[in-house]
């Protein structure tokens, strides 16, 4: 009996299978698209899917519970020094009907099929492209087609050819198209919003290097604080001491003492309330020099003649992670751009930049490709697409105020109406993408799903803080420039406790 259920279950699966798919995964190889070879189109059955990087060994395989999927591969050639690689995953069965593009980080030079896979088992039809190049920063920065596809042109790219694929497979379009990233993966959101509004219905924009340009600028300016003279370092040993007076200053400034600054704009800090008695240097104070160093990280960029904003700085309560910024040698990303990019030497000083007459330098070789700062997004929104931005206040290596200026920013050029499209989420005490004291762990995926299908815009986001993987902490995200704040008298540690002000 036993059998015959089993037979029976097997039956409907391939039944199920079939009336999903137009076409067998195995016939995507002979699919013709405009600059697109496929290198690969195989079926993959759930579980089958080996480790990334071949890990083995005791190791446990992240892909094991992976549904069954048609597996695309293909190198997309828009110019011809385009070399772009990209990955589409189709579910075999059970497909939602959507698309979900996912982003990348750093300088993005690889498919990242973890994010794929997390897109998978929601039902998405799923792709990552590698941007164009493999590895990071490299000569290929020399290369402007290069720099294009990295910028923007290999999202778009990779979404009209996995759009392409989708058709081909299940015989028709998705019914509906979302983007999720975070850090260069929230500016490819943005840089999408903005160049090519009908590739995405909605937009998951998580931390944004939107600004690219002056957050390079803005880690080498650290590292010259850090390193003017040999007292000027910081250790990581003091990072804690600085941290606690922090949140001395700044803790309760929501209503309740967690730990977490709720909005770090709300109070002032200066470390000089742990400077260092006189000939004393332990790992709870800060010597003169050193105060002076601590001071440069909470201010911003300014260009000295013109007085404009280069980048925001670092926020009260980032410093538990300076070390993005703190160390040695300046940020690799940041150097990597002047060294490839701006002025094509690798052996470039740092110590060299200036915020002034360089600057010019860095705005001819960017010009627009990478940096995702266009306030302009009435295409965007006028076709109903939804953007769900969000950003950790702690972020230590893209300073949270490229966020918040941007949203003022839209506000500004497009009016208040346009919250209905585009809302920020500041998350208390959260780290780069995720990580910190704060409530880290939530759900965009979900509340954007919410507005864009239902229709239900996202007043609020529940979020937790989690310890070995168990919430020990609830809270809400409230939109932009509101926060949650305590409203007693009962438990501090849930989130419904708090409202939104």
């Amino acid at each position: 009996m036993k059998t015959v259920l089993t037979l029976a279950a097997g039956a409907l699966l391939l039944q199920a299978t079939a009336a999903a798919a137009a076409t067998s995964c195995e016939n995507l190889a002979k699919l013709a698209l405009p600059n697109t070879t496929i290198t690969l189109a195989q079926s993959v059955a759930a579980g089958a899917l080996p480790a990334p990087g071949g890990r083995g060994g005791a190791q446990a395989n992240p892909f094991a519970n992976l549904p069954a999927f048609c597996r695309v591969a293909a190198t997309l050639k828009p110019s011809a020094d385009s070399d772009i690689k990209i990955e589409v995953w189709l579910p075999a069965i059970d497909w939602n009907g959507k698309f979900q593009a996912v982003g990348n980080g750093g300088w993005n030079g690889n498919v990242d099929q973890s994010a794929i896979a997390t897109a998978l088992r929601r039902g998405y039809a799923a792709a990552s492209t590698d941007t164009g190049h493999e590895g990071g920063a490299g000569p290929w920065m020399q290369n402007k087609e290069k720099v294009i596809d990295y910028g923007y042109r290999a999202v778009h790219e990779m979404t009209a050819a996995a759009k392409a694929l989708i058709n081909a497979y299940y015989g028709n379009a998705p019914k509906l198209s979302y983007f999720n990233g975070c850090s260069a993966g929230g500016r490819q959101g943005l840089k999408a919003a903005q160049m090519y509004p009908e590739d995405f219905d909605g937009i998951i924009a998580g931390s944004p290097a939107l600004n690219a340009t002056g957050r390079a600028a803005y880690a080498v300016y650290a590292a010259q604080a850090l390193h003017k003279e040999d007292a000027s370092y910081i250790p990581p040993a003091k990072y804690p001491a600085i941290h606690d007076a922090a949140l001395q200053a700044c803790d309760a400034s929501d209503g309740v003492a967690d730990k977490v600054i709720e909005n770090p704009r709300s109070c002032k800090f200066d470390p000089q309330v742990i400077a260092c008695k006189a000939g004393e240097d332990t790992n709870n104070c800060l010597t003169a020099a050193q105060v002076t160093a601590a001071r440069a990280l909470y201010q911003p960029l300014v260009n000295p003649r013109t007085k404009q904003v280069i980048n925001t700085p670092l926020e009260v309560g980032s410093e538990l992670g300076w070390s993005t910024f703190g160390g040695q040698q300046p940020f690799g990303v940041a150097t990597q751009f002047y060294q490839f990019m701006v002025f094509n030497n690798p052996q470039w000083d740092w110590k060299t930049l200036n915020y002034d007459a360089d600057m010019a330098a860095v705005a001819k070789a960017e010009s627009g490709l990478i940096d995702a700062k266009s306030t302009d997004l009435k295409k965007f929104v006028g076709r109903g697409g939804k953007i769900i931005q969000y950003h950790g206040w702690a972020d230590p290596q893209i300073p949270s105020g490229a966020s918040t200026n941007y949203y003022e920013d839209v506000l500004k050029a497009m009016g208040p109406k346009v919250k209905d499209n585009y809302r920020l989420f500041m998350v208390p005490g959260m780290n780069h993408c995720g990580g910190g004291d704060g409530p880290s762990s939530f759900d965009m995926v979900t509340a954007l799903e919410q507005w864009v299908e239902q229709k239900k815009a996202p007043d609020t986001i529940p979020a937790a803080h989690l310890t070995n993987g168990q919430p020990d902490r609830t809270r809400i995200l409230c939109p932009y420039p509101q926060v949650a704040t305590y409203k007693g008298p009962g438990d501090p540690n849930s989130a419904a406790n708090f409202s939104c002000k």
